[in-house]
């Protein structure tokens, strides 16, 4: 016979005080964990959206990132001859080669504190090729001006960010026209301009990477078996969505392994209070043990009935430290893309399953924390306990 979840429940409430510091112990752990999480999914969903399924992106042959890579012009003039490139209404090929360099900019806040950003040199055709890309004030840069067009998350975090500012960088001014958007992901922490204005600033005459929409999307390792074929280029070729989600990889890792050791470390404490807090409850109790003995309610329903309540404590627990951890979401942090070594803004990401595994950590917390006490409980002898 299995003691009722009611006598549980208004068990709990009558200690309302220590069922109230265990639950926000545990709640505040749930919290941090997924605050941790929300983090590393954030990264990992901004570089995951940085890519396209139908784009192919190439780099020199070896290289691992942009940054080490390096295209020169007939190569890029090749690539964008394939068939498998697709074509624009007017006939031209869609199709970016695309200088990537990093700059040093002063934060708003101290200039004197620099900031690595990627600025990237473009041709025409990226706004086509990125369709997840959109200005939203001012006008695209004008072929031949030094200009740029600076991603939304830059704004407001540098100096000279506004419409019709001028930065400095590359030894060169440059006229700000843009600002633009790009679904929340990478491409928003970065500085566009024409690729012929940066590369002689910056490269020489060599691009680093070479971005083409695919003429079909479903090609993919047929258009990649004849680039590589071609002995006249020596190139990697990736779908560009692919290559950006394992750039993330070692970081997303290593965040989600910090967010682990954190909260193992707090969890201990929560467990312990958890464990204080069900031995009290046992021990002010043994009068109502011996009655459930006694009106014979096994020793196993004792047991889980205060197992039960412990997972109740810390479900209350779970539930605090997801409220707690709701309002980071959208919250914009940064951190080093250590691919490239520059910066990158993102959101907080919190999701629905991230709530649902603070949850389930919170009630293993509390099953931890109450088994002991549980188990005393339930061989808590009948004539020991009515005395």
């Amino acid at each position: 016979m299995k003691i009722p979840i009611l006598y549980n429940v208004r068990s709990v409430l009558q200690r309302p005080a220590s069922t109230a510091f265990t639950a926000l112990g545990i709640g505040l752990v749930v919290a941090v964990f997924i605050g941790m999480l929300a983090l590393a999914n954030g990264f990992r969903a901004a570089l995951a959206r940085t890519g396209s399924e139908r784009n192919v992106l190439v780099l020199r042959k070896g290289a691992d990132s942009e940054l080490a890579s390096g295209i020169s012009r007939e190569m890029a003039s090749l690539i964008a001859a394939s068939p498998h490139v697709a074509r624009g209404p007017d006939g031209t090929a869609m199709i970016s080669p695309e200088v990537f360099v990093i700059i040093a900019l002063g934060r708003l806040a101290d200039t004197t504190q620099m900031a690595n950003v990627v600025a990237r040199g473009i041709s025409a055709r990226a706004w086509d090729v990125r369709n997840n890309v959109r200005v939203t004030a001012g006008r695209a840069p004008q072929s031949g001006r030094s200009e740029v067009c600076l991603g939304k998350k830059l704004v407001g975090r540098y100096p000279n960010t506004a419409i019709g500012d001028r930065m400095r960088f590359g030894g060169r001014a440059w006229d700000v026209a843009c600002h633009f958007e790009a679904g929340g992901s990478a491409f928003e922490s970065e500085v566009w301009g024409e690729n012929e204005q940066f590369m002689p600033v910056f490269r020489g005459q060599v691009f680093q990477s070479v971005t083409f929409r695919l003429a079909d999307p479903a090609a993919f390792e047929e258009a990649k078996r004849a680039l590589l074929a071609d002995r006249r280029l020596t190139i990697d070729v990736h779908r560009e969505s692919a290559f950006y989600v394992q750039q993330s990889a070692l970081l997303g890792r290593m965040l989600e392994i910090l967010a682990i050791l954190i909260t193992s470390i707090m969890a201990v404490g929560a467990v312990f209070g958890a464990v204080n807090t069900m031995y009290a409850a046992v021990s002010g109790r043994t009068s109502e043990i011996a009655v459930l003995l006694t009106l014979g309610f096994h020793p196993r329903s004792v047991l889980a009935s205060f197992l039960a309540e412990s997972a109740i404590i810390a479900a209350i627990g779970g539930v605090i430290g997801c409220l707690i951890a709701l309002p980071v979401n959208g919250v914009v942090a940064n951190t080093t893309n250590w691919a490239s070594f520059s910066e990158i803004a993102f959101a907080f990401r919190v999701t629905p399953g991230l709530l649902l595994a603070g949850l389930a950590f919170a009630v293993v917390m509390g099953v931890l924390g109450g088994f002991f006490p549980a188990r005393r409980a339930a061989k808590l002898p009948v004539v020991q306990a009515l005395r």
